[in-house]
């Protein structure tokens, strides 16, 4: 099975005390390339994600978002800022003194200053945050690759269509290609009666035949059409294949690549010539495709 870089996945857990939502979002890429962002207070499980996460995706950019919201009834403590409260009260105190204000600096007055008194809440349980963690991530997970699955069936289809075009043109080029050859027999002994019309020489028939055994030579493609049609075969069974098939097509179209321009620098005529222009505009279509496969 085939899978695009592309997709999207989402899944939320509740606890007793926590609700985790975890959101999936990724893209082509040369490699796997993870993305985590979270609360501060739980940077602790972020190498578990980043393992949990390439070791279901080989290739692509996997952006992860991770919110943790606390819903249970945790302990507060009351924090007192001892050195704080004496620092407002002595210079209240040293103010009194330079202004000659008379009366004291009592507790009611300090309670009022900012920042003395302070509620603070239990820290987090990290593993019972990531028991919930773990599972909204393994469920985004496999929204994550349903869609890339969806959408690499859907790359698939396209390929072998456009796959299928190359090998019906490289049929036609392979159908031509004796008749050039018997074209330019015909055009070179019709040229050569008419520059020997006037004289008593005649053609030399087995210099004829050399010349056109030359030119038979010079101008085969049937090297080349025989590796294209195995790189067409090879292209459809790597199709087939499951898991990561990306950079085996990235080679695959190289190589399609590579017998088009030979034969495309080996015709001697106009026609095959059009059908090599079609074949690497729709080589040109499929390698747009077959970047976003992972």
């Amino acid at each position: 099975m085939v899978y695009s870089m592309t997709g999207y996945g989402r899944a939320e857990e509740n606890g007793d005390n926590y609700s985790v939502r975890v959101e999936l979002k990724s893209v082509n890429h040369r490699f796997a390339d993870v993305s985590v962002k979270m609360p501060k207070e739980y940077y602790s499980l972020e190498e578990r994600i980043r393992k949990n996460i390439v070791s279901r995706v080989s290739r692509g950019r996997v952006d992860a978002y991770l919110s943790v919201e606390r819903t249970g009834q945790g302990e507060k403590n009351l924090r007192v800022d001892r050195d704080l409260a004496f620092a407002y009260y002595s210079s209240l105190e040293g103010l009194k003194a330079e202004l000659n204000l008379g009366g004291q600096v009592d507790i009611n007055q300090l309670a009022m200053m900012p920042e003395i008194f302070s509620l603070e809440e239990e820290q987090a349980d990290i593993e019972e945050v990531w028991v919930l963690m773990e599972k909204a991530l393994l469920g985004a997970l496999e929204s994550l690759l349903s869609m890339r699955r969806q959408e690499g069936e859907t790359l698939v289809k396209d390929l072998l269509k456009r796959a299928e075009l190359i090998r019906e043109y490289t049929q036609e080029i392979e159908e031509r290609a004796p008749l050039v050859v018997e074209e330019y027999r015909f055009k070179l002994r019709e040229r050569l009666n008419e520059l020997l019309r006037d004289s008593e020489a005649t053609v030399d028939e087995v210099r004829l035949a050399s010349e056109i055994a030359i030119y038979a030579d010079r101008s085969s493609i049937t090297e080349e059409i025989v590796r294209l049609y195995s790189h067409l075969d090879f292209l459809a069974e790597t199709l087939a294949e499951d898991g990561p098939v990306g950079r085996k097509l990235e080679f695959i179209l190289q190589e399609i690549n590579r017998e088009a321009n030979t034969i495309g620098s080996k015709a001697q005529d106009a026609s095959m010539g059009q059908k090599v222009v079609s074949i690497k505009s729709e080589l040109e279509k499929i390698r747009e495709q077959s970047q976003n496969i992972e």
